[in-house]
């Protein structure tokens, strides 16, 4: 009787076959992990990003149309976090949609200098991201919605193409000292009066030099004036997030909606996901948790009696801060010391004592929670075992639970935005910009008031 057993090479390739075929899969999946753990690569210049954004489709038409206008703001935020960034080009980009104009984007620039990386407390970065690695929607070339006849956004690459010289706006000519210093003056009044200075310009090429938002003016609630004008405008109710960040959602989906399934071909590319990504994400809790150098920032924020970030001031919200009279200009009381350290830079009883009352509060059930944290792993684990032992969390995850990619590692604060504005509640910091803008988001998008909190 012929015997139908394997051989000891046959029974090793069958070995070696089922290896591969539970191995290969996650070598796949996370293979940027892989590759960075045995190369020293230097980080991504975002070559693809930056030659699609020369490439858009509207600018075929756009170079022979004559009635085309564009407003570039030059000097845009630089060397500084995306949040701060992020709040100068909402503001451009409204002041040319609300005037008829192409909004001009650039780079998120850490350093203008021409240097392709910068050094980071001790760490390489990009000098220069292009903006649609972080973004998508109509800041960076997006189309408009149905019935909005603005022009749509281009980059500065090719606004230096059709406008080789420009009308130059100097901010001086618009802003005098009492817009720029006086906070009685509201923003939505130096915004009329941009409107003003632009629509009387006939050039269809306009640049602003320098800034003409200046960073100030977002930590003040005379900020609020400009909602009338944001609301209701496809810069706040278009705003997308690029390819590159909705990938990284993908590729972690199961750490913001427990029990989805994550195959590793979502992290290859060209893979696609159906997902609306502004649905809400139900049950998610959002904690925006700042740590590190942000110690020494809430101290300086507490000697100076800083106010709160202007869009965590809606007077909807139920969470306030009464800024201290007594204090400022380099001092403070040890009572308002202790009031902003808890605030701004919570310890983790105090973290743990505000989510149980928000859970309590909230209209939604909330069942897990994610932690956007730049905290050190054994604090962030500490933190979540903290919070763990206060009820029946489906699960607790965080920003260091993350698997992205090379070129994901950069951008992703936009990630953590991202889920953010989608989260079913979220508690953030009052004076960190990130939060402002991930609030703004959400009443934008219709959120209650009542899910948006503040340590």
């Amino acid at each position: 009787m012929p015997s139908y057993g394997l051989t000891k090479r046959g029974t090793r390739f069958l070995l070696l076959a089922i290896v591969l075929c539970f191995v290969l899969p996650g070598i796949l999946y996370h293979r940027e992990t892989v590759r960075n753990y045995f190369t020293d690569k230097l980080p991504p210049l975002y070559k693809d990003y930056r030659e699609r954004e020369q490439n858009l489709e509207h600018y075929k038409e756009y170079k022979t149309r004559k009635d085309v206008k564009y407003l570039w703001s030059a000097n845009h935020a630089h060397s500084s976090g995306w949040g701060n960034v992020m709040q100068d080009y909402v503001m451009n980009a409204l002041l040319a949609h609300t005037t008829g104009r192409s909004f001009v984007f650039d780079d998120y620039t850490w350093n203008p200098d021409g240097s392709l990386f910068s050094d980071y407390n001790g760490h390489l970065i990009p000098s220069r991201i292009p903006l649609t690695a972080l973004l998508g929607g109509v800041v960076v070339g997006g189309e408009m919605p149905p019935g909005d006849t603005t022009p749509r956004a281009v980059s500065k690459d090719f606004f230096n193409k059709v406008c080789p010289h420009p009308t130059v706006v100097q901010v001086s000519e618009v802003n005098d000292d009492r817009m720029r210093f006086d906070e009685s003056v509201p923003a939505s009044y130096i915004f009329e009066k941009w409107l003003e200075k632009i629509n009387s310009i006939e050039d269809p090429c306009v640049e602003i030099d320098p800034k003409n938002f200046a960073r100030r003016i977002f930590g003040h609630t005379r900020m609020l004036s400009i909602w009338e004008y944001l609301k209701d405008s496809p810069v706040s109710t278009r705003w997308g997030w690029s390819p590159l960040i909705h990938d990284a959602y993908r590729r972690n989906r199961h750490i913001f909606v427990p029990n989805a399934k994550t195959t590793f071909f979502e992290g290859l590319s060209g893979s696609s996901v159906a997902e609306n990504y502004t649905a809400p994400i139900p049950g998610l809790l959002a904690l925006h948790v700042r740590r590190g150098d942000f110690q020494d920032h809430c101290v300086h924020l507490g000697k100076w009696s800083s106010n709160w970030n202007a869009f965590n001031m809606f007077p909807e919200f139920s969470d306030k801060f009464e800024r201290p009279t007594d204090g400022g200009w380099g001092e403070t009381s040890e009572k308002n010391m202790h009031m902003y350290m808890q605030r701004c830079f919570p310890t983790i009883d105090q973290i743990v004592e505000k989510v149980v009352r928000v859970r309590a509060e909230s209209e939604q059930p909330l069942t897990h929670i994610y932690i956007m944290t730049n905290g050190a792993v054994p604090w962030v684990e500490e933190l979540k075992e903290a919070l763990g032992s206060t009820g029946n969390w489906k699960q607790i995850k965080s920003s260091r639970d993350l698997d992205i990619t090379w070129e994901q590692k950069f951008v992703v604060q936009a990630l953590d935005m991202l889920v953010a504005q989608r989260s079913e509640a979220f508690i953030g910091n009052g004076w960190s910009s990130l939060t402002s803008n991930v609030m703004m988001l959400r009443m934008a998008q219709g959120f209650p008031p009542d899910s948006n909190r503040f340590w």
